[in-house]
Order: C-alpha cells, then sequence, then structure tokens
C-alpha cells in the first residue's frame, strides 16, 4: 500500500497527469477510427512518447490504452465495425440498440462497465503481479524456457481457428528475430550492416499493425458513404442500471482470470459473458434485438481481461496479446525489460504505472462520457484521408527511431508482408510474439544447456517445467479433440461464435 501511494504521488504530479489525459484523449481519438483497434493504437502512437521521461511515458500508455479499448467500443456500436475480435460480441447487440434510438445509453454502459471493470482489475494486478514475481524469480532457466515455450504455443495452437496459420505466423516472425549477431555470428544479414543489430521490434509492430492495416484497407475501400447514427449525451435510466449492474460484475469476474492466463485473451470471456447474461435475463426476447447486458457483460469481461493481461507482461515479462506485445516494445525502447525483477529493480516505474492505471481509468469515464457526440463525429472522416495519416505518422514514427532511411526500406518491406498475412489470413499475434520472444526463448536454452554442460535433459529437471510441459500436453489434446468436433459442435460457445461470425 506504501509503494502503490508512492506511486499515486508520481502519477499525480501535475506533468504526469496532464501526460495521462492526453494519452486517454489521444487513445479514444485513434481508438474510435473504423478499423483501428487497440493494439494499432498504441503502435501507431508509439513514437509521441519518445521525447518523454519513461515514467511519464508509461502513465501516457496506460492512458491510451484504456482509450484505445474505449473507443473501440464505440465504432463497434455506431457502426457495427468491431475493431478487433473480442468487440464482436459488442456490436451484435450495441449496434442494434443504436438503430433502435439507444445509442447513448450503449454507450453508457459501455463505458461504465469498462470503468468498474477496469478498476477491479487493476486492484487485482496490485495484488497478484507483486506475488508472482516474488514466485517466478526463484525459477531456473529450465522453467522459464517451458514457459515461454507455452506462451508461443497457446498463442498459435489454441487461440487462433486455423492452427497451421498461426504456426506459419509464427515461424516468420522467429525468423524475423533471428536477423542479427546477437550470437557472436551474422544470421541473415544477407551482407547488409545496418542488420547487424536486428531489426527494431518498433518498426515490426507499426509495419505489421498500422502499414499492414492501413494497405489492407486501402485496397478494399468502397466509396459507399458510412451510416453515422447520431449521439446525445449518454445516460441511463433506472431500468438501465438495474439490468447492468450484475453483467458488469459477471463480465469482471470472467474476464480478468483469462487475461492473466498465458492461453487466455479477451475473446473467450467475452463469448462467456454473453451467453450466461442471455441465459440469466428476466428479457431473453430482447437479444439480438439490442439487449442492454449484452453490451454490459462482455465489455467488462473484454476490460478486466485487458488489465488481467498486464499480470503476465509485468510479472513474468510475457505478452499474451497483440496489444500487450506492443506496449512491451515500448518499455523496451526504454531500456526495460518486464519480468520478475522488473519489480524490484524499478519500483518507482512500476507503481506509478500501476497508480496511472487507477488515474486512466478514472479520466477514461470523466473525459468521454461528455464527448461521446465529438467521437461520433470523428467517424465521418473520410477514409482516403484517414489512412493516408497513417501510412503518413507510421513512417514518420519509424524514422524516428534511429533517424536512418534504411528504416523507411524495412517498414515498407514488413508493411507488404502484413498485408500479405490478412490477405491469406495469417494471424499478426503470433508473428510479434515471435520476434519478442524468439530471442529471449533463445537466451533461456543457451543458459540451460551451458550450465549442464549440454544435457538436453535440463529442459524437464524442474517440477515447474514438468507442469508446464503437461498443461501443453493437456492443450494439444483438447485442441485436437476440438478440431474432430468442428463439423458438429456441441459446445454452445462455438455455436456463439459461428453466429456471431456470420
Amino acid at each position: 500500500m506504501e509503494l502503490l501511494l508512492d506511486g499515486f504521488a508520481t502519477a499525480l504530479t501535475p506533468t504526469n497527469l496532464l501526460f495521462a489525459v492526453i494519452g486517454v484523449l489521444l487513445g479514444t481519438a485513434v481508438g474510435v477510427l473504423p478499423g483501428i483497434g487497440p493494439a494499432m493504437t498504441v503502435a501507431l502512437l508509439l513514437p509521441v512518447t519518445y521525447n518523454v521521461s519513461p515514467s511519464s511515458a508509461l502513465i501516457m500508455f496506460a492512458g491510451i490504452y484504456y482509450g484505445g479499448m474505449y473507443g473501440g467500443s464505440t465504432t463497434s456500436i455506431l457502426l457495427n465495425t468491431p475493431g478487433e475480435s473480442s468487440s464482436v460480441v459488442t456490436a451484435l447487440e450495441g449496434n442494434k440498440m443504436a438503430k433502435k434510438g439507444r445509442a447513448a445509453q450503449a454507450l453508457a454502459t459501455a463505458a461504465i462497465g469498462s470503468f468498474i471493470a477496469g478498476t477491479i482489475g487493476t486492484v487485482l494486478l496490485v495484488v497478484l503481479a507483486p506475488n508472482i514475481a516474488d514466485l517466478v524469480v526463484t525459477l531456473g532457466a529450465p522453467s522459464y524456457f517451458a514457459i515461454m515455450v507455452l506462451a508461443l504455443f497457446a498463442v498459435t495452437a489454441v487461440l487462433g481457428s486455423s492452427k497451421l496459420r498461426g504456426f506459419v505466423a509464427l515461424f516468420l516472425g522467429l525468423a524475423i528475430g533471428l536477423v542479427g549477431t546477437t550470437t557472436g555470428q551474422a544470421r541473415m544479414t544477407f551482407g547488409e550492416a545496418k542488420l547487424a543489430d536486428g531489426i527494431d521490434i518498433v518498426i515490426v509492430a507499426v509495419a505489421i499493425f498500422a502499414i499492414g492495416e492501413a494497405l489492407w484497407v486501402a485496397a478494399h475501400l468502397r466509396r459507399k458513404p458510412l451510416e453515422i447514427i447520431p449521439v446525445g449525451q449518454p445516460w441511463m435510466s433506472r431500468s438501465d442500471w438495474r439490468r447492468s449492474w450484475m453483467p458488469w460484475l459477471r463480465g469482471t469476474a470472467y474476464g480478468f482470470p483469462f487475461g492473466a492466463l498465458p492461453a487466455g485473451g479477451a475473446e473467450v470471456p467475452t463469448f462467456l459473458s454473453y451467453i450466461t447474461e442471455r441465459r440469466l435475463s428476466k428479457h431473453p426476447e430482447e437479444f439480438g434485438h439490442g439487449a442492454i447486458e449484452g453490451v454490459a457483460g462482455p465489455e467488462a469481461a473484454n476490460n478486466a481481461s485487458a488489465a488481467g493481461t498486464l499480470v503476465p507482461l509485468l510479472a513474468i515479462g510475457l505478452p499474451t496479446t497483440a496489444t500487450a506485445a506492443v506496449i512491451l516494445v515500448a518499455m523496451q525502447n526504454y531500456g526495460l525489460q518486464p519480468g520478475p525483477q522488473f519489480l524490484d529493480a524499478n519500483p518507482e516505474l512500476v507503481w506509478a504505472l500501476l497508480a496511472s492505471l487507477f488515474i486512466a481509468n478514472t479520466l477514461l469515464l470523466l473525459i468521454n462520457l461528455p464527448l461521446a457526440p465529438v467521437w461520433a463525429k470523428l467517424l465521418q472522416i473520410p477514409r482516403p484521408y484517414l489512412y493516408a495519416g497513417i501510412l503518413f505518422f507510421a513512417s514518420l514514427g519509424a524514422y524516428s527511431v534511429n533517424f536512418d532511411a534504411f528504416d523507411l526500406a524495412l517498414l515498407g518491406v514488413l508493411g507488404l508482408l502484413g498485408l500479405a498475412m490478412r490477405r491469406f489470413g495469417l494471424p499478426v499475434l503470433p508473428l510479434v510474439i515471435g520476434v519478442i520472444l524468439g530471442p529471449l526463448l533463445e537466451l533461456q536454452l543457451t543458459q540451460a544447456l551451458a550450465i549442464s554442460q549440454g544435457d538436453v535433459s535440463t529442459l524437464w529437471s524442474e517440477p515447474v517445467a514438468v507442469a508446464v510441459y503437461i498443461v501443453m500436453a493437456l492443450l494439444l489434446i483438447g485442441t485436437i479433440v476440438a478440431g474432430r468436433r468442428t463439423g458438429t459442435p456441441s459446445s454452445e460457445l462455438e455455436d456463439e461464435k459461428q453466429e456471431v461470425s456470420a
């Protein structure tokens, strides 16, 4: 508690509070634009934090993170255009509410649910992250290696709809991570001296998310104007409050545990929340036609999951979502490496970040509810202008990393790779996590084999490593069994996924 109060003292200074406000405004303004999810929002705004102190940068990113999450729900409700897969369920009921003239109520329950879930999730993060870090610091290189392999396996074999495409994307990311001379010998540099230090992860993230997405959307632009639903000031009646508060709490209970798991994410808890609310609702006839519970529960699950993803990120250094991967990139850009010793080595930074999550969550509610009509007007920006601006700012951000034109060439090549991945349905998350975890995985493997003088059995010599491999085996078996049932899915969750996809 004392450390958290010190964090608030740092985060509530006028300068840092201003950065938090800027972060929330920027995150929401960019996140509310069609087709731009939280991961792309954070990647696009990476260069904004280059000229400020590490503590101010992390505080700004807290605002950008939560602002981007809320912006995605706005596009889902008003345009039926989810910025990411976890916002699909919000679009399902929220857009129906908007078309019935209840856009204000849908935006209000999304914002308040995000605030409640984010606050509870951050409290759990404050409690759990230090304890997990204390536990993880006692682990050896074999256990670290096993945990990282589990993370790579989870984002490919568990989270993706196509396992083959997931592994292809993962191996592309691992290949990019091999570029450089980290082992003392040049690998995949093709004789280019500027590749000796490897490819900067900032360039990879901006290229794959921003450039790839902009090119993909630009290739599919249609002249048909977007139908913008007018929005007044968000408000909720007594009936809306009565029908929303339990879904907010249930959604939070679903979201945080799934977000904290290496194989978690927000997709599963949002669908589970939707199914639960439909079963428990006293107004089941409204589902599919604009039920407020179908917005309140999934939005709470989505934001609680967002807080949960920071547990493995800060305590172990493992990103489990695309947005967490980009935040890890931002930290590494300042020479910070999240992990077991991160909280002890940088207590001021970490606790200022945790305190700023509370502040950003509160600012999100105070700022975005009055400004909802303004964000709706941003949706009227013509898409050609919008994506031309994205390409410009992404290029400017990549150039500002090293002020080298060679980075722009890399950005173009990797941007075309991002376009090709979208064309052939390859997920981008395994690639980005492969680039980040590949070198770390190699380091832990090298250390484990060096200590054991080349004895491969050391990789399963620790109890935690053995437990992780057992979990991987169970996940693999479960994936195979689920794959055989795809023709006749028996679970209601699978049915809901297919219905929403349709």
